[in-house]
């Protein structure tokens, strides 16, 4: 199951090797990924308004024990949440979120 984490294109690019996250994540002691179905609704509440950022697809099961799934309550849904660095190894693709004329995000082929 492919997994997806948002990231400025300016921090995305600053990396080299594994990913460790945003000052947020590292605040938070882990790195935020939602799921596909979670993405649009992650985007409007966090990132409306922002542009130039980068979807990040990782393939779960390649993140082992260090993947946790955890209720979020102001969602009422369950979250992954990665406990270590992102690996280069188990990312897929990164790639620019694209906008509509209208600034709404655009979430095409997330395979």
């Amino acid at each position: 199951m492919l997994i997806f984490k948002i990231v400025p294109r300016p921090e995305w690019e600053a990396q080299t090797g594994d990913y460790h996250g945003s000052a947020h994540d590292r605040a938070d002691g882990f790195l935020h990924f939602s799921t596909a179905a979670q993405l649009p609704e992650t985007l409007r509440l966090y990132y409306a308004g922002q542009d130039d950022l980068m979807l990040v697809a990782v393939e779960s099961t390649a993140l082992g024990a260090a993947l946790k799934w955890e209720h979020s309550v102001s969602r009422g849904e369950d979250f992954p949440h990665l406990y270590g660095p992102l690996s280069c190894d188990a990312m897929k693709w990164a790639r620019p979120i694209a906008k509509n004329k209208d600034g709404q995000f655009l979430l095409s082929a997330l395979q």
